[in-house]
């Protein structure tokens, strides 16, 4: 149980037991999130579950985190191979996500941490290692608040169709930029409307839908919460929105980049406060940011660069990052200042910055990690914070973030504060995993060289 603040509608043990013996609930998911943000797991039939999970967890085979996004087995994971046996890996439960799937009949789910078998944690797990960051910030005094912003596409053709299709020439939702228009979302609220009670029904806090950029695009914003509860909602969330748009006999997508135009953001907000409930990042008699919010902003900064791997963690995701399009290129920080890598808003107890880096492909466990990470390297090191950009930050001069997955790659291997915070075992397995990405791509023959090379070339 992690002691967490939680959700009214989330189930407790009792409720859970008196469901399923009522017959309201026959299936119980148990499921973690991987390495590449997906939600895995089982679905166990409730009174088995009962009877012989509840008490003690499940397994599931250790390749789940050494695998790529074919799900094809990976050589070279410390944690898991064929030399290893690919042995197994404990899902614990936690049983303070216990949440209603009001879209799939007689379903709850319920979040797991993975241990070994021994009871020790994974600690390649991306829930893993939030943890670990979190409980470094609470050893400091400190609690840690997050909120995402998912964007996605909506397209008037199925997953299978699309599949079909090879993904191109997709008919979107929209057929124009529907940004904050009413019309465009009323075009597409059955879906969004449906997304919005089934998630409010399943135990998070709905904020608002709105339409984006891009054609199709659009965005559903939800309250922020404790970090691991953001993350765990992030991942329930993105699962289910593919489900249900599956429903709708429509398919959306998460990729960072899409086509030309604007590509899907995943903007994070966040902030510290004292264990004990007290504004930390806000001095309200001077009416300003207090030292330690700087220096958090200033560590931000610092390791930018060096953590964009778990804020990029794609091929794809760097062909986000463009000039003038809303996505940063920059390392440097703005009030209010949307040109810029982090942004400041509000104050007082709502002071909090945005990382606008992330796209909507990040795993939410692993770039928040980062965040805190960063942050606290820059309040332990007490890092001076550097003047504010002002005006245009893509012409402003300042670092730029790296430009593909290899520069990412090789600056996250290379950082020492990285190694710092997450530990060796930890950076080498996502190093790997970067390393699984590249390969890959490197060996496709991809629709761009066949289009410019059959004919022509």
């Amino acid at each position: 149980m992690s002691g967490r603040a939680r959700n009214p509608r989330l189930l407790d043990v009792e409720q859970l037991r008196l469901q399923i013996a009522s017959g309201e609930v026959d299936t119980v998911v148990v499921a973690f999130t991987d390495m590449q943000g997906r939600l895995q797991g089982k679905r166990l039939h409730a009174p088995y579950f009962v009877d012989e999970v509840l008490a003690h967890g499940t397994e599931g085979c250790n390749y789940l985190l050494a695998v790529d996004v074919d799900m094809n087995t990976v050589p070279g994971y410390a944690i898991s191979s064929w030399e290893k046996g690919y042995g197994d890996m404990v899902f614990a439960l936690d049983l303070d996500t216990i949440r209603v799937l009001p879209h799939l009949p007689g379903s709850v789910m319920i979040q797991c941490d993975l241990t070994w078998l021994d009871g020790t944690p994974v600690r390649e797990s991306p829930r893993s290692v939030l943890q670990a960051q979190v409980d470094r910030a609470a050893a400091a005094g400190y609690t840690a608040y997050a909120g995402t912003e998912l964007e996605f596409i909506v397209f008037e053709d199925t997953y299978d169709e699309a599949w079909d299709l090879g993904y191109q020439h997709l008919t979107p939702a929209n057929r124009y930029n529907v940004d904050y228009s009413i019309l465009g979302t009323t075009r597409v609220e059955p879906l969004l409307r449906d997304l919005r009670n089934t998630m409010y029904a399943a135990g998070m806090t709905v904020e608002s839908a709105k339409g984006e950029c891009n054609y199709g695009q659009h965005e559903i914003a939800f309250r922020f919460d404790e970090v691991v509860t953001t993350a765990d909602n992030h991942s329930v969330y993105k699962n289910t929105a593919k489900e249900v748009a599956d429903a709708h006999g429509r398919s959306l997508t998460f990729m960072a980049k899409y086509d030309q135009r604007e590509g899907n953001s995943c903007h994070i907000h966040l902030s510290l406060r004292g264990t004990d409930g007290s504004t930390v990042f806000w001095d309200s008699a001077a009416e300003g940011r207090t030292p330690l919010y700087e220096h958090f902003i200033a560590g931000i900064l610092a390791t930018m660069r060096e953590f964009t791997l778990l804020y990029a963690p794609n091929i794809n995701s760097y062909k986000r990052f463009a000039d003038g399009s809303f996505a940063p290129t920059t390392v440097a920080w703005g009030n209010d200042n949307r040109t810029c890598s982090v942004r400041l808003v509000g104050h007082g107890g709502s002071a909090r910055l945005e990382n606008r880096l992330p796209g909507g492909d990040v795993n939410p466990y692993m770039a928040i990690a980062a965040m805190l990470a960063g942050g606290l390297h820059g309040v332990e090191q007490q890092l001076e914070l550097e003047p504010e950009t002002v005006g245009n930050a893509y012409t402003s001069g300042k670092p730029v973030v790296p430009k593909t997955l290899r520069e990412a790659r090789d600056a996250f291997a290379g950082s020492a504060v990285a190694r710092a915070a997450f530990g060796d075992d930890v950076v080498d397995h996502y190093v790997h995993a970067a390393d699984t990405e590249l390969a890959a791509f490197e060996a496709a023959v991809t629709d761009w060289e066949l289009r410019r090379g059959f004919e022509r070339l």
